[in-house]
């Protein structure tokens, strides 16, 4: 009898039985002589303790601070799988750990808060930030994960990073910067639309506005974002109104695509059609970055006449995945201490990703390095220190 195939779900479920958890404490001094205990804990401890006391940036230098990112959710906005609750959501939780020390060698502990309130999230990360070298907020939904960062900045003196809005928007924009080189267009004068209105949608037009693009047009499921919209909007999105579609325009995402240079899709399955991408510029970019489906699926976007085409998944070229960033961000940061993630990080960051793709080597289906390339850890973890040095934020 043929033995049965198993997908890849029934694979992962397996491995997470067998594994139990895909991380785990590991201890690095030894504990197997009175004299390795005294060292390692009492009475010797007692030495770091009161050195740490006098003054508390030895924190960093006697204790694992120095390298160790809290990965924290509210389990509210899981992949693509919604409010599924926090204890739901630490496999993910543990997962970003596991890239976080494979791809940057930086020690990731999570955790999940039972609670959707912003005050109890604020709190309780504020309350522990002592313990943490920096903060990765994943999967909290919008709009409150934007209010959970603010508070967050301004009370902690540690780096706070929502991966869900800026890794994707630096490996959004190293791709875009790559896929103009391919069609030859600049950034001034593309024109762009972006199809999603939540946290990752926000960062990327935010970002891109920073990086000097002009021309963004943002849209929801009530079509175009524009001021003076009374319908379906929000403190956020009345932001975003005001610094895009300055023209005012009003439509449906259907009728913003006509003309468009780029579509950037973080919004929902089968949202754009081998029609829509006709009615776009020649020569025209298409990320479709809704996961596991895409707005469109890459031979569709081609056959509409799209030039390069970019998704969320590992099996279709030129994927925009946020593992290419974070991690080597974590690591930049770390190494110098940075007290904060600035915009100047990310573009430098973006930039830093971008440049790995040479002039002899960018094509329509290669505008991005693999999640596997190994020059990325180094390219951008210095590229992000160069950029916290010159913006200050540097703390050695």
């Amino acid at each position: 009898m043929e033995e049965k195939k198993l997908t890849t779900a029934e694979k992962s479920l397996a491995l997470h039985y067998e594994k139990k958890g895909k991380i785990e404490v590991v201890v690095n001094v030894p504990v197997a002589t009175s004299q390795d205990l005294a060292l390692a804990y009492t009475p010797g401890v007692a030495t770091p303790c009161l050195e740490i006391q006098k003054d508390v940036n030895k924190s960093y230098e006697l204790t694992r601070r120095w390298n160790m990112c809290l990965v924290v959710t509210d389990g509210t906005a899981v992949l693509g799988l919604g409010d599924i609750g926090p204890e739901a959501g630490m496999p993910v939780m543990e997962g970003k750990c596991v890239l976080f020390k494979a791809f940057g060698d930086v020690d990731a502990f999570p955790l999940c808060i039972k609670s959707k309130s912003v005050d109890d999230i604020v709190k309780t990360i504020h309350l522990i930030s002592g313990s943490f070298g920096g903060v990765n907020l994943e999967d909290i939904s919008a709009p409150r994960c934007f209010e959970i960062e603010k508070q967050l900045k301004e009370l902690c003196d540690i780096p706070i990073f929502h991966d869900d809005q800026h890794g994707t928007a630096i490996v959004t924009l190293a791709g875009l910067i790559n896929a103009l080189r391919v069609v030859k267009k600049k950034k001034e004068e593309v024109k762009i639309v972006i199809n999603g209105a939540g946290a990752a949608a926000i960062s990327i037009t935010k970002l891109l506005l920073t990086d000097g693009f002009k021309n963004i047009t943002l849209c929801d499921t009530k079509g175009a974002i524009y001021k003076g919209r009374n319908v379906g909007m929000n403190p956020i999105k009345d932001e975003m109104a005001e610094l895009t579609n300055l023209e005012g325009k009003q439509g449906s995402l259907k009728e913003m695509l006509v003309d468009a240079d780029v579509f950037i899709g973080v919004s929902a399955p089968n949202m754009v059609t081998t029609d829509m991408v006709k009615t776009m510029a020649k020569d025209a970019v298409v990320f479709a970055c809704a996961n596991p489906t895409p707005e469109i699926y890459p031979d569709e976007a081609k056959a509409g006449g799209a030039k390069v085409v970019a998704t969320g998944r590992s099996d279709f070229p030129n994927q925009i995945n946020n593992v290419i960033a974070f991690p080597a961000i974590f690591r930049g940061t770390f190494d110098v201490r940075a007290s904060d993630i600035n915009d100047e990080m990310k573009l430098a960051a973006a930039r830093a990703i971008a440049d790995l793709i040479s002039d002899e080597d960018i094509n329509a289906e290669y505008i991005i390095p693999a999640a596997f390339d190994p020059r990325i850890k180094t390219a951008v973890s210095k590229a992000i220190a160069d950029a916290a040095r010159k913006t200050g934020v540097a703390r050695i």
